[in-house]
């Protein structure tokens, strides 16, 4: 069980009086530390309703022990690792993770920017000291701990926890001086019965995204649940869950990059009907209050919310799912898919196993490069399903 040094008292996880410390600590910006090593890591104190939760401070992972619900492996068996120093940078002081965007939160002009021949809005980045836009959904899902499971949670992950988590993870991340937080978009739980009470806290929430009578226009950051992409009049409506009667429009030049780049991600979500696809877009408001996409990535994810790539990840995704141990799915943020990660991790346990599914067809340097990886960290076990050789291998 895990323990927390908080102030000069030493509180145990689910003490009937660590509650009352938490909101102690909240109120006053205490940071806990959890003493799973010694002399502590430190922590920060969130808040849900009426409930503080004591989370990991971002890119702090590695510091816990393995035993500990907050460790995290070596990020380099992930696309995070190539990123770490460059485009995310971590502030000794507040404790916040500075990132640095390979695409633009502002533009000016009344039209979406035209993009060259050959380039897509909808591309991956391959600057490590930049983030794309697919680059910044999976670490906001990274440090939401979204992409950890157990069984016992079967049923309990919602969209409205999906949200709240989302949006504290961000509330972590600096872009440009800035909280990410105050330019994230997440819609929240849509009740009818609380139609004119949503609707007026989404409109303060995008009042910074109304063109300005001069100079560039501010963008917003949304992320959200696809519910499906129609044709409007004039290009394409992206119509978002939670979101009733407000579409964003996406024009058809970005449009059919969109299909192109992620034709994967679309064609895994129709083909299963539990799964999710979510979006995440920068846009702006026009005149009339319709909101332009600018910039888009999308990323498919499992009913639990996990994310995956291939058929073959998201039969590991639905066998970890039934285990009673905690699993992490690996992500690929801006690494290019001939590069192989460990695709999910099993680390509450005393040697701990990195799951790498190699597909068919990978050739001897994607093969080299795993072979790298697994003997740089030797104090894990490494289970593989070399897919061209036929079934999923029974899990360690």
């Amino acid at each position: 069980m895990r323990r927390f040094r908080i102030g000069s008292e030493i509180y145990e996880d689910g003490a009937p009086d660590l509650q009352a410390a938490l909101a102690n600590a909240y109120d006053r910006r205490e940071r806990p530390l959890c003493l799973c090593r010694e002399p502590g890591c430190p922590m920060y104190v969130a808040r849900i309703g009426d409930l503080h939760l004591i989370k990991r401070m971002p890119l702090s992972g590695g510091g816990h022990d393995p035993s500990c619900d907050s460790y995290v492996s070596p990020y380099e068996l992930s696309g995070l690792g190539m990123l770490l120093g460059n485009a995310i940078q971590l502030d000794p002081q507040s404790g916040l993770a500075a990132l640095k965007l390979d695409f633009s939160l502002s533009k000016t002009g009344s039209r979406a920017a035209a993009v060259p021949a050959g380039q897509s809005s909808a591309s991956v980045s391959g600057d490590p000291r930049r983030m794309s836009l697919r680059g910044l959904l999976h670490y906001l899902w990274h440090e939401a701990e979204l992409t950890v499971w157990t069984s016992r949670w079967a049923g309990k992950r919602h969209w409205w926890n999906v949200r709240w988590h989302l949006l504290e993870a961000a509330g972590q991340m600096t872009v440009m001086g800035g909280s990410l937080a105050d330019i994230l978009f997440v819609p929240e739980p849509f009740r009818a019965e609380n139609k004119e009470a949503i609707e007026h806290r989404r409109n303060a929430v995008l009042a910074p995204a109304l063109p300005p009578k001069s100079g560039p226009r501010k963008l917003l950051v949304l992320a959200g649940e696809v519910k499906e992409i129609v044709p409007g009049r004039s290009g394409q409506k992206l119509v978002i869950r939670h979101l009733p009667g407000f579409p964003f429009i996406i024009d058809d030049a970005l449009h059919r990059r969109l299909q192109a780049r992620f034709e994967r991600e679309l064609s895994l979500w129709e083909a299963d009907s539990s799964s999710h696809l979510i979006v995440i877009a920068t846009f702006g408001l026009n005149p009339a209050g319709l909101a332009i996409v600018e910039e888009i990535a999308l990323m498919v994810v499992s009913e639990n919310w996990i994310p995956y790539e291939t058929v073959q990840e998201k039969r590991l995704v639905d066998a970890l799912a039934r285990l009673r141990e905690k699993s992490v799915k690996g992500l690929r943020y801006d690494l290019q898919p001939d590069q192989p990660i460990a695709n999910a991790l099993l680390q509450n346990r005393k040697e701990p196993f990195a799951l790498f599914v190699v597909p068919a067809g990978a050739d001897e340097a994607f093969e080299a490069s795993l072979h790298d990886m697994i003997a740089n960290r030797p104090e894990m076990g490494a289970w593989i399903w070399q897919v061209g050789d036929g079934e999923m291998p029974a899990l360690p």
